[in-house]
């Protein structure tokens, strides 16, 4: 894919050289139960040079005389959403996932390459002899483990049982829209080949996947993001990270046009490089080591799988936020992340809670001061939880929208899924004069402070009551979302 790839001129990955890898092998259809059970063994550890990349299984897609080239099963045009051009972008862009008030204290000195004694694995796709890929045959879990393994054959995911017409079309959304490995593969590929292209600047850093991509909450058309870890510490973000990240549009710019397009640096308070991978026809955000978003990747991706109904209903909202214009934290609206933390803050909250506050009930094994390598084994350790309330997926989502509609007291309260309730506001300058405010469990900052306008703040509330009345009174998905529209954007 790129000028650095060992996979130049022919098929990236020949099969008979196939071998997964940390990220690529979370099965994203398969249940956890049963992935589980026919994984039970331990490896010993890897050694080797910390920088070495496995091979991923091959993509849908070829490289002839150094440019990419499309097979049959390629996809034959991008179906994401429509990219902004470059001039409507404003500065103020923020990333709401990956924000943490510790990255910008930090003095900006030590800059990479990391010292040899302190270079660390992390839980991303390459094996370390530090910390190697490895399952723990003793503990009984739900979410489906990290693996070196391959798969079995895709099987989908156990999910609710459906009744009524509501529920049923919230299934069919759901199944027909939730990523598949293929989407996953995808981006797997990008993030392997473009590491080895950033470690010619910065030979010790490490890029992973992070977000909806890995946390089970990913669509068809979800974008890929990407956190580079260059050191240990936290980085400056006004002063450091902009380096960084100015030095790598600059490289993506004159190295790799063929395959990267449209780098554009993003200057925000997080600053990221936004791009589009020519190949996989997938955007992708970038960062420079805002490592809260891998600790809140595996936090999600714990409450996606321990409740079969929870990613159902996380995806029809974020389907109908999009589609109703309040899933946009560029223009003042509401991120992903944030509207992921309200489902799960709701199920929380029921008389009869369908989910539990996880970090109160396993804090060791969500500590947000846990050693980065250790992050990703947290999930496996986590059993199913048994709730005794059997509300459809139609009720969930109805209730959903009666809850923010109604209920929620948004002057005073704020949403915690750290406490599993709604809190008082702190008196901070962050959530002062703040519309929405949704705790970032691990960082506790204020994941919604883009909504900053009343204007936009009425128009989110707004949408919530008009959605709430037409579902209460007809039962039907398409009044407040258009199925046949959505199922075709997928």
């Amino acid at each position: 894919m790129f000028p650095n790839s060992s996979n130049l001129g022919h098929p990236p990955f020949p099969l008979e050289h196939q071998q997964y890898n940390f990220f690529i092998n979370l099965p994203v259809n398969i249940p956890p139960v049963l992935f589980h059970q026919q994984f039970q063994s331990t490896t010993t550890p890897v050694s080797g040079n910390l920088l070495t990349i496995p091979p991923v299984s091959p993509p849908p897609f070829a490289y002839r005389n150094g440019s990419p080239v499309h097979t049959p099963a390629a996809p034959a045009s991008f179906r994401g959403r429509k990219r902004l051009k470059d001039q409507d972008v404003p500065y103020q862009v923020k990333r709401q996932r990956f924000h943490s008030p510790h990255h910008e204290s930090a003095s900006a000195n030590q800059v990479v390459p990391l010292p040899e004694d302190h270079r660390r694995s992390f839980p991303g796709s390459i094996p370390s002899p530090l910390f190697p890929a490895h399952y723990i045959s003793d503990l009984t879990g739900c979410v489906p483990p990290l693996q070196e393994a391959s798969f079995p054959d895709l099987i989908e995911t156990a999910l609710p049982v459906a009744k009524d017409k509501l529920s049923q079309q919230i299934l069919e959304l759901f199944q027909v829209c939730q990523q598949q490995t293929y989407d996953l593969n995808k981006k797997e590929l990008c993030r392997t080949q473009l590491q080895r292209e950033i470690q010619q600047i910065f030979p010790n850093s490490r890029l992973f996947l992070v977000g909806s991509s890995l946390n089970g909450f990913g669509t068809r058309s979800s974008d890929g993001d990407l956190c580079l870890v260059v050191k240990e510490q936290p980085i400056n973000q006004k002063t450091e990270a902009r380096h960084i990240l100015s030095l790598l549009q600059k490289h993506f710019c004159r190295k790799l046009s063929n395959y990267i397009e449209r780098p554009q640096l993003i200057r925000a308070k997080v600053p990221i490089v936004k791009f589009r991978d020519k190949v996989s026809c997938v955007e992708f955000d970038l960062n420079v080591n805002n490592v809260v978003g891998i600790r809140n990747t595996f936090l999600l991706r714990t409450y996606a799988y321990i409740e079969s109904r929870v990613r159902p209903l996380v995806l029809v909202v974020k389907k109908w936020a999009s589609f109703r214009g309040i899933n946009d934290a560029s223009r003042g609206t509401l991120s992903s992340y944030s509207l992921v933390l309200m489902v799960l803050h709701y199920l929380q909250t029921l008389p009869e809670p369908i989910l539990p506050s996880l970090q109160k009930n396993y804090p060791e094994s969500f500590d947000p001061t846990m050693q980065l390598h250790l992050v990703h084994r947290a999930p496996c350790t986590i059993p199913p939880y048994l709730s005794k309330n059997q509300s459809t997926l139609g009720d969930l989502l109805l209730g959903f929208l009666k809850y923010y509609a109604t209920e929620f007291d948004w002057s005073s309260q704020m949403i915690s899924v750290r406490e599993a309730k709604a809190i008082p506001r702190p008196d901070g300058v962050e959530w002062r004069n703040k519309f929405i405010c949704v705790e970032e469990p691990f960082d506790r900052t204020n994941t919604a402070r883009a909504v900053h306008e009343k204007q936009k703040f009425d128009i989110i509330l707004d949408e919530f009551r008009k959605s709430w009345q037409r579902l209460r009174d007809r039962r039907d998905l398409n009044c407040v979302l258009p199925l046949r529209a959505t199922l075709q954007k997928r």
